[in-house]
């Protein structure tokens, strides 16, 4: 490892970061596939039945075989389609929740303080991460048009719609916690939440977290928020005329939304990659501690993921109207106020 030393500062930053973002993919993909295996099981378990248990031990490879499936499937292209924006969809809706992973601390250090477990360490990346999120909506829409059907079109109506209603409620529900942060860089949330169990921000605003929390479903189309697929009334809506890869490819921007947002959560309310036990919430002083952050990061994520497939198959899809009034007449007064409120605090605290 000696030829490391050798190499200028910005040589060294360069290869840290592809390293980096290779191992973010490496984590990403086979927590997508496994993800959607523990929906099977948790799905199956609710309704007393037994799942994915026939490819492999206890169903374990089951992910590589429906990848398999997917791969080796016909690539069906309707003749009334419009072919561009038909192809174009599927990786519109894929890219923007990988681009939103890269600016999640997602550890503290290895060990080194240059050595941040973050892609990209932005000063802005609430922004960021809001600004590329409302991409994710044209792949949907851009599927819905291109589809040249109405169940599709109505779909991707139904989800700009959707998007934009819970969008506003999302973003004004992180307002509060970069009031009391007082930066918006995602690291410097972290380190404020670094003062023991009561500093995580879930109790200092938990309002914030279950507006944010319920918009995320919303944003990420998930039950009971799942208007725009829809079978019972829109027969899949958006994906409908779409097969093999391309279909695959909606089910993937789904799943990595999911973890992306499940990530997000844990970064603003849960405190990140701390636990306020045995001083795991410094950032780390050894490789092993840097490991262990990491560690920390995942669990806490995949405790939020497996919420969300729980709420999934528990609770029933609202009407749309429903869904309407929740995220205007609701959430958004209800985070308006929050913002008030958390403001004449601080106020009387100066």
């Amino acid at each position: 490892m000696d030829w490391i030393n050798h190499l200028t500062a910005s040589q060294q930053f360069l290869i840290f970061s592809i390293v980096k973002i290779v191992c973010v993919i490496g984590v990403i993909l086979p927590t997508f596939a496994y993800t959607v295996m523990a929906e099977r099981r948790i799905s199956a378990w609710i309704q007393d039945r037994i799942g994915p248990n026939r490819v492999g031990p206890f169903g374990i490879l089951q992910p590589m075989a429906d990848g398999v499936k997917a791969l080796l499937k016909e690539d069906f292209m309707p003749a009334h389609v419009r072919k561009i924006y038909f192809c174009l969809a599927p990786a519109l809706t894929v890219i923007p929740a990988l681009l939103t992973v890269a600016v999640i601390p997602f550890g503290s250090t290895l060990g080194n303080a240059s050595n941040k477990m973050v892609i990209a360490d932005l000063n802005v990346g609430i922004l960021y991460t809001f600004g590329i999120v409302s991409l994710g909506v044209y792949g949907i829409v851009l599927a819905g048009y291109a589809a040249n059907s109405k169940y599709p079109f109505f779909g991707g109506i139904r989800a700009s719609a959707q998007m934009i209603s819970y969008e506003i409620a999302m973003g004004m529900s992180v307002i509060p916690v970069f009031m009391l942060v007082g930066n918006l860089n995602l690291s410097s949330v972290i380190s404020y939440q670094t003062d023991g169990l009561l500093s995580w921000l879930i109790f200092k605003q938990p309002i914030a977290f279950i507006i944010f929390m319920i918009s995320a479903f919303a944003e990420t189309n998930r039950m009971p928020f799942d208007l725009p697929e829809s079978e019972q009334e829109l027969v899949g809506g958006y994906n409908v005329e779409y097969s093999s890869m391309k279909f695959a490819m909606f089910f993937m921007g789904e799943y990595f939304n999911l973890i992306a947002s499940s990530a997000m959560m844990v970064t603003l309310f849960l405190g990140g990659w701390t636990l306020p036990f045995f001083g795991l919430d410094q950032p780390a002083t050894s490789i092993g501690v840097g490991l262990l952050h990491i560690g920390i990061f995942f669990g806490k994520m995949l405790g939020l993921i497996i919420l969300t497939i729980w709420v999934r198959w528990m609770f029933p899809r609202f009407r749309y109207d429903q869904l309407m009034d929740l995220g205007w007449r609701r959430f958004v007064p209800l985070a308006l106020a929050n913002i008030v409120i958390t403001a004449t605090i601080l106020w009387l605290r100066s």
